[in-house]
């Protein structure tokens, strides 16, 4: 990514050590035996993401987990939080692969009750049961874990459609690699937002927080959607470049590339790897990362005028978390 491209984001104690350095201070983390032994299993069974995945998200968790969450609690949140990610990353790299749709499709109604791994006559060949049998478990675990909390039954409801968003962000990132006509920036930015699951962990941490006014619901909803469009903007950004070599168009970045005529779906389809250099260029020399660079600084700007709206939560420190993490997204930009 060119340099001018990467905002004026501020520095969270980590610096801006070179990417080797970064790379083991991550990988240096300790997952939690759950997670860790989830993370084993996901090695044998899948292993298409490396272990910095997840070790990279769940050294972020206390960035941006809700200060409603006591300390006694938040160890375990940041587990549940992890093993979360764990399950919503799988289904989407399922959702972003034509021969696993059938997978997917089954895959994502298991935290509805579906029993994911009963064998019928009659199904597809191409749905994996070794991965699902994964979810499965992954998904029990976490389940268990959440339903322990103090208010699971207040919040449960939303976390569930909070779930299903999420889900269908995948299904749309899908659908636009399967007709890329219909890629533009409007839609991409309102659905593919929710693929960053920051709904449903803020679920997991209300459902955690005895302390928070649930009066205050709505108003840190509409905060979490700035925020979560700003950390979609820093996963785009840092992502966008693989993504393309992968074939997948359906990056913000890649979409305005599209759109503006910067470059053909033809030209990504036919594409060797110096090719898609030359494609990449191509979409830098246009300012795209910039664009969205300066849209996540107006976000930040935007979003900090309304944390006086929740008092139960400190939002301000919610949204210094977020730009920790656009922080994070930069310097692991290459490993994720």
């Amino acid at each position: 990514m060119a340099p001018e491209a990467r905002g004026n984001v501020a520095n969270d104690g980590w610096g801006k050590p070179d990417p080797g350095e970064y790379s083991r201070r991550v990988n240096d983390v300790t997952l939690p035996p759950t997670a860790r032994e989830f993370a084993d299993r996901y090695a044998r069974v899948i292993g298409e993401r490396d272990r910095f995945l997840w070790k990279w998200i769940h050294n972020l968790f206390d960035k941006f987990t809700l200060t409603s969450v006591p300390g006694r609690e938040r160890s375990a949140v940041y587990e549940h939080k992890t093993l979360l990610t764990m399950f919503v990353t799988v289904l989407d790299d399922l959702a972003e692969s034509e021969g696993d749709q059938g997978t997917f499709a089954v895959g994502r109604r298991i935290p509805f009750g579906v029993d994911a791994t009963e064998r019928i006559d009659g199904t597809p060949d191409e749905i994996d049961y070794g991965v699902l049998e994964y979810l499965a478990d992954l998904w029990e675990t976490i389940d268990a874990e959440v339903r322990e909390a103090p208010r699971y039954g207040e919040f449960v409801d939303v976390f569930e459609y909070d779930l299903r968003q999420t889900f269908n962000a995948m299904e749309y990132s899908g659908l636009v690699n399967d007709n890329p006509a219909m890629a533009n920036r409007a839609e991409t930015e309102r659905h593919d937002a929710y693929n960053m699951t920051m709904f449903p962990y803020a679920c997991v941490d209300l459902m955690h927080s005895p302390s928070f006014d649930r009066a205050e619901l709505g108003a840190l909803r509409s905060i979490l959607c700035d925020l979560q469009q700003m950390a979609r903007i820093g996963n785009w950004i840092t992502t966008w470049e693989r993504e393309l070599g992968e074939g997948d168009i359906s990056s913000g970045v890649v979409v305005c590339a599209l759109r503006r005529g910067v470059i053909d779906y033809e030209e990504i389809v036919e594409a060797d790897e110096t090719a898609i250099e030359g494609l990449v260029d191509r979409i830098r020399s246009h300012g795209i990362e910039s664009e969205f660079t300066r849209e996540w600084d107006l976000r930040d700007r935007t979003v900090r005028k309304r944390t006086a709206e929740v008092e139960s939560v400190d939002a301000e420190q919610i949204v210094d978390g977020i730009e920790s993490v656009m922080n994070h997204h930069l310097a692991s930009e290459g490993y994720k």
